[in-house]
C-alpha cells in the first residue's frame, strides 16, 4: 500500500523489500532506527506496541544485515546512512557496516545524550543511544550543523556541533507525543537530516514509525519517504505529515496538537522515530 503527495510518500511494507525495489543511488540520506533487541514488547499509549525481540544477537544481525546491504544500494555516490541503536548492539552494528560500507567510509559515531532512563545498582546509568553515521563514499555531502554555545565568552553566538547530541527525549506530557512507543524528538532528527542530506534530496526511513524523521525532511526542504510494516504507525505518520502541509501553508496559525492514534488491532510491530 503506498500513499503519497508531491514532497512525501508513506509505504506500508518489509523494509528488506521496499528497499531493495529502490532505484539504485535514489536517496541521499537513509537514516534507520530498527528495533533495539530489548527483549521487551515495546508499549505505547492506546495499544500501540510492538515485540522488540530476537533469539539472540546472531539473530538480529541475521534480520540487520540484507537490510543494510539494500540500503548501501539504494543511496547516492554522495549520499549517508546513519543508523541508529543502543549499548546491545552498536558494536556489532559497527562491525556489519566496516564489512557492507567499508571502514574508509565511516564518518561519526554519535552520542545522543537525553538524561531519561533508570540506572541500576551495578553499571554506570545509560542516558544515551548511538548513531552511527557512514558515507556512500568519501565523498558524502554534509553541512556541519551549529548549536548555542554554551561558554560565557560566546553568549549568544553558535559554534559547531560536536558528536555528543545533548537533546532531551520527549517526555510523556510533550505536545508532540503521538502514543508511538520509541517516538524520537523531532529537534534530534532537524539537526540529522539538515546535516547529512542535501537540500532537495529523498530522505528514507525504513523503520519510520510515526514518522518523525519524514516530518523533519519535509519542513527542511527535502523530501521523504517512510516505510514501515505497521498500518498504525503510518496512519500516524500521515496525521503528522498533513499537519506539517497545513504549517507550511499558513505558517502563522496556532500548531495544532498531535492526534494520538489508537491501534486498530494488537500486533508485533516495526520500530522507529
Amino acid at each position: 500500500m503506498t500513499d503519497q503527495s508531491p514532497a512525501w510518500r508513506l509505504e506500508q511494507a518489509d523494509c528488506l523489500a521496499a528497499l531493495t525495489a529502490l532505484p539504485a543511488g535514489d536517496a541521499s540520506l537513509i537514516y534507520s532506527d530498527p528495533p533495539f533487541n530489548t527483549g521487551l514488547r515495546r508499549q505505547g499509549r492506546g495499544g500501540l506496541a510492538f515485540a522488540d525481540r530476537f533469539d539472540d544477537v546472531g539473530a538480529w544481525r541475521a534480520f540487520m544485515e540484507p537490510r543494510l546491504r539494500a540500503a548501501h544500494h539504494a543511496l547516492a555516490m554522495d549520499g549517508s546512512l546513519l543508523l541508529h541503536v543502543d549499548w546491545r548492539t552498536s558494536h556489532h552494528a559497527r562491525f556489519l557496516l566496516d564489512e557492507i560500507f567499508g571502514a574508509h567510509c565511516f564518518v561519526n559515531h554519535l552520542v545522543w545524550s537525553y538524561g531519561l532512563g533508570g540506572s541500576g545498582p551495578r553499571s554506570f546509568a545509560r542516558k544515551h543511544d548511538d548513531i552511527l553515521l557512514y558515507g556512500r563514499s568519501t565523498d558524502y555531502w554534509f553541512e556541519a550543523p551549529r548549536v548555542p554555545a554554551r561558554s560565557a565568552r560566546l553568549r549568544g553566538r553558535t559554534k559547531k556541533a560536536t558528536d555528543v547530541l545533548d537533546i532531551a527525549a520527549l517526555n510523556n506530557m510533550a505536545i508532540e507525543r503521538t502514543g508511538w512507543p520509541t517516538q524520537k524528538p523531532l529537534a534530534l532528527l532537524d539537526v540529522l537530516v539538515r546535516a547529512c542530506c542535501r537540500p532537495g534530496g529523498l530522505v528514507v526511513d525504513p523503520t519510520c514509525g510515526s514518522g518523525t524523521t519524514l516530518v523533519a525532511a519535509v519542513r527542511s526542504g527535502r523530501r521523504a519517504l517512510g516505510i514501515d510494516i505497521s498500518a498504525d504507525a503510518l496512519t500516524i505518520a500521515r496525521g503528522r505529515l498533513e499537519q506539517e502541509a497545513m504549517r507550511l501553508t499558513h505558517p502563522t496559525a496556532a500548531p495544532p496538537r498531535v492526534r494520538r492514534q489508537t491501534a486498530s488491532v494488537h500486533q508485533g510491530l516495526a520500530q522507529s522515530a
